[in-house]
């Protein structure tokens, strides 16, 4: 009887349906018509940042084209004749430009050692205050001079360590000596670190204090009751926290490692020289822009785009060695 049914009915026979693990049947797949029309708001709202992105970064780069012509900027792109790695072999032939690599990779090493952790140091003094309403003061003041332009940064560096600043006023009624900062080579690059931490760090530090106030109080409550001090908690605790975003704006600095900052070393490229003050960025400037060799400028703009191009994705490849994300994932 049993095997009699089972062949009149073959429904019964019949494997069933695939079902997920869950034990519902498998989503189906939304079509891009459908998820356009629901999801438009978020997509009209995305389209002046894709449209000042393709406009202002991705549409120039079809200039790098110059960086293979001798380009002249009356006949245009199409009339310029080509010259093939012409441009190259002259830029990595101009011990100038050399100058300006060394001097880049310099004011980045410094940057690197002095600004990049003075954020996260802030952030942690700024977040073991015990008063909110003190936290949120600090906070906004020492994130306002980001909105400060280069122009009046180095004004008022002028008027505190120029010569004829307040320090130097200060040490000639002593009976000392002025201090003149602002046109000492061998300080330069110290000055430009200062400057950039002065600046800037409070900017940065807003992200470290986003990341700070994810972290879990009961971290820190267990760890006290274990008998771990504040600087045991800050290194098991909240360090451990920030970790992950610590490397991801590493990865970033170190793909940017080639742009120290055009416009406050062109501000400040005349009073100190140019061997001391000449970075990449002031190099494709002056020979792309006041001395006319477009080609050249362009090659060396394209030199430094490939290799922080590469220094990105090299320091993401260390991240992964690391197990964390970084920039994007394998």
């Amino acid at each position: 009887m049993t095997s009699a049914a089972t062949a009149r009915s073959p429904r019964a026979a019949s494997p069933p349906e695939p079902r997920a693990a869950t034990g519902r049947p498998p989503l189906r797949r939304v079509p891009l018509r459908v998820r356009l029309r629901n999801n438009w708001v978020m997509l009209a709202l995305m389209a002046p940042g894709l449209l000042f992105f393709a406009v202002f970064f991705y549409v120039p780069m079809l200039g790098n084209i110059v960086a293979f012509q001798d380009y002249q900027p009356f006949i245009g792109f199409k009339d310029s004749p080509l010259v093939g790695l012409a441009n190259f072999q002259e830029l990595f032939a101009d011990p100038a430009f050399w100058e300006s690599v060394r001097n880049t990779l310099a004011f980045a090493a410094l940057q690197l050692i002095f600004f990049f952790p003075a954020p996260l140091a802030l952030a942690l003094l700024i977040n073991s205050l015990v008063s909110s309403r003190v936290k949120r003061f600090v906070q906004s003041v020492v994130y306002l001079p980001h909105f400060i332009s280069w122009v009046l940064v180095v004004a008022l560096f002028q008027q505190v360590m120029g010569g004829a600043g307040l320090i130097s006023n200060f040490l000639r009624d002593q009976g000392f000596s002025a201090l003149d900062v602002m046109t000492d080579p061998g300080t330069f690059p110290m000055l430009i670190t200062a400057q950039v931490i002065w600046k800037d760090i409070g900017w940065g530090m807003i992200i470290y204090l986003a990341a700070l106030a994810n972290v879990d109080q009961s971290l820190y409550e267990s760890a006290a009751v274990d008998g771990a001090g504040p600087w045991r908690r800050m290194w098991h605790v909240t360090l451990p926290a920030v970790r992950g975003v610590t490397i991801m704006l590493l990865v970033l600095r170190l793909g940017d490692v080639l742009s120290v900052g055009f416009e406050q070393f062109l501000l400040q490229r005349d009073a100190v020289g140019a061997r001391a003050a000449e970075v990449l960025d002031t190099y494709v400037y002056y020979h792309g822009v006041v001395y006319g060799d477009w080609g050249i400028g362009a090659a060396a703009g394209l030199v430094k785009g490939v290799v922080g191009a590469l220094m990105i994705w090299a320091a993401n490849r260390l991240a992964h060695a690391f197990g964390e994300q970084g920039v994007y994932s394998r």
